[in-house]
């Protein structure tokens, strides 16, 4: 399983070489990498038929940290690893005549390649730092298709929106990760399914399961963070289609599968997910109607489908699971199918305007069966794969297991969002091609083969799904459910259940949806009308807050950053106060012990006076060659304190330091110009008043270190092995040249770059000739 995953990353940056315009044939037989694919994971359907077997790829990474690189074929992967491919290998014949006369083919195969290796990646992988990379790498490869078209400001935007909200979700993701891979001491997946109780009871579990929410609904787009979605419509319409249908949007869901028997069961858990679910269902299906933009419709459609799942995961029953994998599967079909067939008119007529678009079944037919099926499945009418998962899914919200009050309100949330998501299906699928053909669209020309027939393929599994569900119960579903429940389910697909209350809701959601669909006219007084709730709407808070955040850190930086050395200087030595002087105040007793005190003596009080006269020098002067010859004098003052108190090796070090530095600062100082006053007796007057105070903490410390007992284990051991080891008989010199020569090494290379940096800032010339100072 690690090759072929390998083989499609490399596949993806060999893509990046190509030049397009020379071998545009070539990309219309890139089709057959996911197609083979197809036929790869095909082949472990027997050993995964009905759930019976895993089938595990073992790969060691790093066994040190638990992290491999392990993969895990069973139901639930095997049923997203042949959406992938599958809806993957039309997308790829759809995108090499949509996108043919694009200049930059070859980076948007490059692209969707490397996002189809991630997304398998990510449903296959068996270990949490695994799942994770991969995950990211969905994010990151989204991010390219998204913002594809890079002249448009509008399609950057919507990619970096993406891309933030996204990585929001993968920081969270992270972070729950290691603390399940922590709590439970692997992050492998298979191990963790016989860890549940370990997790479930452990104080940790409620912001493990909240930090993952956090990452599956941000990937998933459910409420409030399902903004970013629609605005990723601004993506080629091929990336829209295998995103919204098999890929992108459904990692969440698997995420919330996959962890769904090992952290599930709890309330919390269970009732999250409903009421996250029920809010992002009925809000997307309501929503969607209001757009006359086709690819707008179908985004908030794909968020209410989402949230569907996503509730039917949070109730949790047997047969709730079984709906949910069921509905996935249906929404993949036919959602692809109407994105594919929307980019069919788009690209044919140069429009998505519902108001406008009616009769194109006069030039594309078979375009228009394609779109009539698709509506029908996602109306749930009878004789299409999307009535069953209708059927079930009402079976759930009325299943004995809830109060009469809890039926009555899941039941209604249900109708509410398959009714509208009836009316959209049909203004998708059926409204463009129904009705007399304005004059406008006479000329349309009828779409390539290689644009119609992904959508006619799709409309053709989905009436056979309808007609034999035996074939996705046997192929598909009973192992996926089994992947998540433990177990082989009792319930099965069946295209008549008698009459009962969820035949009847069925037949209310055509008949309502039908009549709402009628009434709808889509307009632009339609979208306007989503404006007021566009003020409410949790993007513009985000938005707000990010805009905040900018304002923040440009105030920040133009304060803490302006420039000036010396107040960077300033700032670190108040933090340094703040922090030492608190700690110094708060927590250690201070205490002056001045009897191991020598006395003050006169050539001491000598030097004392000198330095501060070199101060005052210093401090005062307009001259740079009388500061610079002060400083001097107080680094040759602090050499004789060294050699009063017994360390002439130091002042000898520290003379030739001090010396040494006097001759560059002078020579430097040749060059610059003559001495400028930057400051003001003010700013003066404050830099005084803190160089004093740090002077007195240091002063503070100094003495307190003298009363304070110290470790003399690290000098006894630097004097006794000074000689041993390093044959030196001078310790501060075996310190410097041989315990710590590397960071002494270092430190001479540092100087050296800002020696050199120094010289050729002197030497830049500037652009009128001279040079600069």
């Amino acid at each position: 399983m690690l090759l072929p995953i390998i083989l499609i990353f490399l596949l993806a940056f060999g893509l990046l070489l190509l030049k397009p315009q020379k071998i545009l044939s070539f990309f219309k037989f890139l089709w057959v990498l996911p197609l083979l694919l197809v036929f790869y994971f095909s082949g472990y359907l027997p050993s995964v038929y009905e759930g019976s077997q895993v089938v595990f790829f073992r790969n060691s990474w790093i066994p040190s940290l638990g992290i491999s690189l392990d993969f895990k074929l069973d139901g639930l992967s095997m049923l997203f690893s042949l959406m992938i491919t599958g809806i993957g290998t039309l997308i790829y014949l759809y995108a090499a005549q949509y996108l043919k006369r694009d200049a930059n083919l070859h980076r948007f195969f490059s692209y969707l390649t490397m996002f189809m290796g991630a997304m398998l990646g990510l449903v296959l992988s068996d270990n949490l730092i695994t799942l994770f990379i991969f995950w990211e790498l969905t994010s990151i490869s989204s991010f390219f298709l998204i913002g594809f078209n890079t002249t448009q400001e509008e399609s950057r935007k919507s990619a970096l929106w993406a891309l933030s909200i996204t990585g929001l979700g993968g920081f969270l993701l992270l972070a729950a990760f290691v603390l399940i891979g922590t709590v439970a001491g692997t992050y492998s997946i298979n191990q963790l399914l016989t860890q549940s109780d370990v997790l479930v009871n452990n104080s940790f579990y409620y912001i493990i399961i909240f930090l993952l929410f956090g990452g599956a609904f941000t990937k998933s787009a459910q409420f409030p963070f399902h903004f970013w979605l629609p605005g990723a419509m601004k993506a080629p319409t091929p990336v829209s289609a295998y995103l919204h249908s098999a890929t992108m949007v459904k990692a969440g869901i698997y995420l919330l599968a996959r962890f769904s028997p090992i952290l599930g069961g709890d309330v919390v858990w269970n009732y999250t997910l409903m009421i996250v679910g029920a809010l992002t269902m009925v809000m997307g299906a309501v929503l969607s109607v209001f757009y006359k933009d086709m690819k707008g419709l179908l985004a908030y459609s794909t968020i209410s489908a989402l949230g569907i799942i996503v509730f039917l995961l949070g109730v949790g029953t047997e047969a709730a699971i079984y709906a949910a994998c069921t509905f996935i599967l249906v929404h993949a079909l036919y959602k692809a199918s109407l994105f594919l067939i929307t980019g069919i008119v788009d690209h044919q007529t140069h429009t998505r305007d519902l108001s406008i678009l009616r009769g194109l079944r006069k030039i594309m037919p078979l375009v228009a069966v394609a779109g009539f099926i698709a509506a029908l499945s996602s109306g749930g009418i009878p004789l299409t794969f999307g009535f069953l998962s209708k059927e079930l899914i009402y079976g759930v919200t009325t299943d004995f297991m809830f109060t009469q009050e809890s039926i009555v309100l899941l039941t209604g949330a249900a109708l509410i969002t398959n009714v509208f998501l009836t009316a959209s299906g049909f203004l998708a699928g059926i409204r463009p091609f129904f009705g007399k053909l304005p004059e406008r669209f006479q000329s349309v020309q009828k779409p390539h083969f290689l644009l119609w027939f992904p959508p006619v393929l799709l409309s053709v599994f989905t009436v056979l799904f309808g007609v034999f569900p035996v074939l996705p119960n046997t192929l598909f579903l009973k192992a996926s459910v089994r992947s998540v429940l433990g177990k082989l389910p009792e319930m099965y697909l069946s295209l008549w259940h008698g009459f009962n209350t969820v035949l009847l809701l069925s037949a209310i959601t055509i008949v309502v949806g039908t009549a709402l669909y009628f009434s709808i006219k889509p307009s632009e007084k339609g979208e306007k009308s989503l404006e007021i709730i566009r003020r409410f709407a949790p993007q513009r808070f985000i938005a707000a807050t990010t805009q905040a955040i900018k304002r923040f850190a440009f105030k920040y930086t133009r304060f803490f950053h302006n420039g000036y050395l010396r107040i960077y200087i300033m700032f670190i030595i108040l933090f340094f106060m703040g922090i030492v002087g608190y700690k110094l105040f708060a927590d250690v007793p201070l205490r002056v012990n001045t009897e191991g005190l020598s006395e003050f003596r006169i050539y001491e009080f000598l030097v004392f006076v000198i330095t501060i006269i070199a101060i005052y020098f210093i401090t005062t002067t307009t001259s740079r060659l009388t500061s610079i010859a002060a400083l001097g004098v107080i680094g040759y003052s602090i050499c004789l304190i060294f050699v009063f108190y017994g360390a002439p090796d130091l002042a000898m070090t520290q003379f030739a330091i001090d010396t040494l530095t006097v001759v560059l600062f002078v020579l430097v100082l040749f060059k610059l110009p003559p001495f400028l006053r930057f400051t003001n007796p003010k700013i003066q007057f404050i830099d005084g008043v803190i160089a004093v105070a740090f002077g007195i903490l240091i002063a503070l410390i100094t003495l307190q270190a003298l009363v304070s007992p110290s470790d003399q284990s690290v000098s006894k051991f630097y004097a006794d092995n000074a000689y041993k080891l390093a044959k030196g008989k001078n310790v501060v010199n075996v310190i410097l040249v041989d315990y710590r020569g590397f960071d002494t090494f270092i430190e001479t290379i540092v100087l050296a770059i800002a020696a050199i940096g120094v010289y050729s800032i002197l030497k830049y010339k500037t652009k009128d000739g001279e040079k600069s100072e």
